[in-house]
This record gives structure tokens, sequence and C-alpha cells, in this order.
């Protein structure tokens, strides 16, 4: 399916999944144990009505809104996700990019196979880091540093690893890093020769950020759970996060957290936003879907916050229950991703324009002129969620 054939995320899910060998495919697609949070991201917005406003002059719509003091023209950004290149040649570049093309918010992970200053030299547009916090403090210490160095708009602390998930998937196909053309999965490396020739022309999938204080690859390859269990710290507590607070000038958001008591929290140590997650349902599985989590976290910070819903979204529809129910802005990993592993910067930018596409539309529909007017009045919870005694708060 050629890139200007796919209407929506679903479909350059099927391309990303026909130009990706098993293991890479499974890694990016697979959650954690029986994969229900995984799922429950996407159907939750199933549990959520559109109310619609007729008979208003809907002949300009306004998609801009303004997030941790950034002014961004999409009421969504792209989320930090580890190992780009693993999709595609073009990686993290390719992705910031395509950001910057449409005015929003790209986030480099720590995981990330470019640099933060390669990033940093591509554009203006607005940047945010995404940070652990090592075992090895001078490393965080060291990227903080980068960062104000390489003038990052924001950082983002990710604080629900302590331990990588239970991904089986990657077990079963024998996912590691670098990719190896290990017998498992040796037949679909050869059924994707486009993807396996770029393998062999450029096998650099170094951790760009962290190679050089830590040789996580070097002695042979590794699997992303190995490398998290070993360089994550599981002591990290609420302190930690504020002396990271103290350290970062800029906006700090914490990503990962899902209850109220923890966005107070964040809150309390000076945090400027919350991006409600599960990991992709990545980490821990039987969580709630960060959709569902938005009405109890906004009613405990009040305006205090910033709050973003990540994970799940693959409709402009989606975004703006999110926004409607009380989030600041929503981002997106896996469908970019999508984008990415189907066409590189070409494929970024299609996922970017079809939801741009959608939420301009869809507002129109709504009877909705702005993203800011957007409020609890547009959404309410679905008939058969309510019957079925599952709507949040129900």
């Amino acid at each position: 399916m050629k890139l200007s054939r796919c209407l929506n995320i679903e479909d350059l899910h099927t391309r990303a999944r026909s130009c990706l060998p098993a293991p890479i495919y499974h890694y990016l697609a697979g959650g954690a144990d029986d994969e229900w949070s995984l799922r429950r991201n996407n159907d939750a917005f199933g549990q959520y009505e559109l109310l619609p406003r007729y008979l208003r002059n809907v002949g300009e719509i306004d998609l801009s809104t303004r997030l941790v003091g950034l002014e961004l023209r999409l009421p969504f950004f792209l989320s930090p996700t580890g190992m780009s290149r693993l999709f595609h040649r073009e990686k993290e570049p390719a992705v910031a990019r395509a950001a910057a093309d449409f005015g929003t918010l790209y986030s480099l992970s720590t995981m990330a196979t470019a640099t933060i200053e390669d990033i940093a030299a591509l554009n203006d547009a607005p940047k945010m880091f995404q940070i652990y916090i090592f075992k090895d403090r001078g490393l965080t210490v060291e990227f903080v540093e980068r960062c104000k160095a390489a003038n990052y708009d924001a950082l983002c602390l990710t604080v629900d690893t302590p331990l990588a998930g239970n991904r089986e998937r990657d077990a079963v196909h024998g996912m590691s890093i670098p990719p190896r053309l290990g017998w498992r999965g040796l037949l679909s490396f050869f059924r994707h020769p486009s993807w396996t020739a770029g393998l062999l022309r450029d096998a650099d999938f170094s951790l760009a950020n962290v190679v050089h204080r830590i040789d996580a690859i070097g002695s042979g390859a590794l699997s992303i759970v190995e490398y998290v269990n070993q360089q994550f710290d599981r002591s990290l507590t609420w302190d930690d996060a504020a002396w990271l607070a103290d350290l970062w000038p800029g906006p700090l958001v914490i990503k990962g957290l899902q209850t109220p008591e923890d966005a107070r929290r964040a809150l309390d140590i000076g945090a400027s936003a919350v991006m409600i997650s599960n990991h992709g349902g990545r980490q821990l599985d039987s969580t709630p879907a960060p959709v569902d989590c938005v009405v109890p976290m906004r009613d405990a910070v009040g305006d205090a916050l910033d709050l973003i819903v990540d994970g799940g979204i693959r409709r402009g529809t989606d975004i703006i229950k999110a926004l409607a129910l009380g989030a600041n802005a929503c981002s997106i990993g896996r469908p970019y991703l999508f984008g990415l592993a189907a066409g590189g910067h070409a494929g970024v930018t299609r996922v970017i324009s079809i939801l741009e596409d959608e939420l301009e539309r869809d507002m129109a529909l709504l009877g909705c002129r702005s993203i800011s007017d957007l409020d609890n009045t547009y959404v309410q919870g679905s008939r058969a969620a309510l019957n079925a005694g599952s709507f949040p708060g129900q």
C-alpha cells in the first residue's frame, strides 16, 4: 500500500507491519504480560461520546494550544520512543523534522539512536528530552547540562520503569539490540530485504546518548530488558525527582503517572506537567487507560498542572475526547513509528497530516471553533459503558 493510499493510522500500521521483520514489528506493537492494558489504551476511547453543537460558525478552526509555556500549532506532539533506528534508517532526525514542519513538539528519548546535539542542530522547533535517573547519577547530571547547552525547551522524567515489563513477544521472536539474524527470525529478515539491506549497510544501533559512558552493546547483542534491568535504579523516590527539578531550570514533565495522589506529588516537587501514561501497555499490565485517568487527576490538581494523555491515540476524535475531559494536550508514539517504518520522514509526515485533517474536520462537525473552547460539555460516557457500569466515576 502506497503512503498516499493510507487513509488512517491503521492503514499505516498495516504498511509498517509489511515493512518490518517479525522481531522488530512485535517489539514495536507488543505490550506486557497478556497485553490487557495495551488493548485497553485504544478501546477506552470508545466509552466516550461526543456531543456536537450545530448552527455555529465553524468557517475557521484553531487547533493551536499552549503546553508548558510553549505555543504549539497542534494539540498533540510526538512522544519519546527508544531506538528509532530499528524502524527506519532515517531514525530520529526524520521524526524531529516532521514535528517541526507542523509546528509541534518533538521529544527525544534517552534510549535514542541520535544524540541530543544532533537533534538540536536540525531546527529551532520546540524540543523536549526524556530522561531517566540512572544508577550513575553523573550521567543524569550530564544529560541536564547537555540539554541546557543545546537549548532544549523542557525535560521529561520517566518514572514507570524501575525495571522492564514482561514483554513476552520479544522473547518469542528473539528480539535483541542490535538485531541478530538468529534462526527464529531469519526467514522474516529474508522476507524483508529492504530493511535487512539497511541493517547490513549500517548496523550502528548504539544508544547514542549513553554509549560513551556505558558500553551497553559493545560486547555483543543485549536484550532491551537486560539493559533496563542493569542500568535503571529501583531505589528512586520523589526525593530524586525533586533533585532533578532543582537541577533543571525549565519546565519539567513527569511521565508515567496515573493516580491523583501522584499528580499532587508532582505538583509539590515543582513539575510543570504530567504525562498520563502506562508506557503504551509495556510495563505493568492491568493498569487503566490514560484517558480514563484525566478527570480524577484534573480534579486533584485543578489548573496548576498541564495534563497530557499519552497512549491509545488513533483518531482525531480520540484527541478531542481527551481534551474535552480536561487534558491540555495528547502525545503519540506508536502512530508515528508506524509512519516511520512505512516511509521514513514522509511516513511520519503522513501520520501527522492525517491526524491534523481529522482534527480540523471533527472540530467543525462538533461545532467547536477552537481547541481552547473544548470542555466537558462536549463529551459524555457512552450508554453502553454506563449500562455496563464501566464508565469512570460511575
